[in-house]
């Protein structure tokens, strides 16, 4: 079975092209095929203030109105998109750069409205793994944004963790799958403010009992709990990482 890498980064990276390439240069170091996987970083915040597009949040979570989804395709699907495949081809990488419209690959569901309506905000419903593997094989590297579709013309704003974890474990039948979540921390960390506090190996137990003494922080429960699950689900490795941790280092994670 042939290694796939998985690499999802977001954060301060995809605001910095000039932090990004050494981190791109390390993950193409790695052996195997590979994906790249991208958020939207503070840009369509930043565009959508300029645009005089209000930026809606509730608990910590983007409300997608039919003006903040444009804003995101324009960022996610556009700008940020082909800087990284152009970055990438920089680099001797033939990256493609794709949604989930493109070619079919990524399709979801507008999220229902319960409590909190989102607006156009999907959840992945499936993952054509047979087209991305025919990418694959003719040499190409999929970049994918965090904008997929329903299949009826309507683009969906999607979490990019969540778009990385469903190509992990919908590709993880045919291939060795290692996927890297990068972030602006080397990794898990016993002490959030201490980037030197670094958990080298975190499994199901020691992650539970971290939880339940409030040592993780909360915006890494739901990275965490989605990295778990995609060890459930057959991927091989997961590892948590940082730009300076990524070829060698990081948290690994196991059930």
């Amino acid at each position: 079975m042939q290694t796939l890498n998985i690499l999802k980064i977001g954060g301060k990276l995809i605001d910095d092209l000039t932090a990004l390439a050494p981190v791109l240069e390390a993950f193409l170091q790695k052996p195997g095929y590979k994906i790249l996987v991208h958020g939207g970083g503070k840009k369509a915040s930043e565009l959508s203030t300029r645009l005089d597009v209000p930026v809606k949040m509730v608990e910590g979570r983007r409300i997608t109105d039919a003006d903040s989804l444009e804003v995101a395709v324009m960022v996610y699907a556009g700008l940020f998109n082909k800087q990284i495949v152009a970055l990438l081809q920089s680099l001797g990488a033939n990256a493609l750069g794709l949604s989930g419209a493109d070619g079919n690959v990524i399709l979801a569901h507008k999220r229902p409205v319960k409590e909190i309506d989102y607006g156009w905000v999907g959840d992945v419903d499936e993952v054509d793994t047979a087209a991305i593997g025919r990418l694959l094989r003719a040499d190409f590297l999929p970049v994918f944004c965090a904008i997929t579709h329903d299949g009826k013309g309507q683009l969906l704003n999607t979490n990019a963790d969540t778009i990385a974890s469903r190509l992990a474990t919908g590709l993880a039948a045919d291939w060795q799958v290692k996927l890297y979540l990068c972030l602006d921390k080397n990794g898990v960390l016993r002490d959030a403010e201490d980037n030197d506090s670094l958990i080298p190996h975190l499994n199901e137990a020691l992650y539970a009992q971290l939880n339940s003494e409030g040592a993780v922080h909360s915006g890494m429960i739901p990275k965490l709990d989605n990295a778990f699950a995609a060890l459930s689900k057959g991927v091989a490795e997961v590892i948590i990482c940082g730009p300076e941790t990524l070829l060698n280092g990081g948290t690994l994670l196991s059930l």
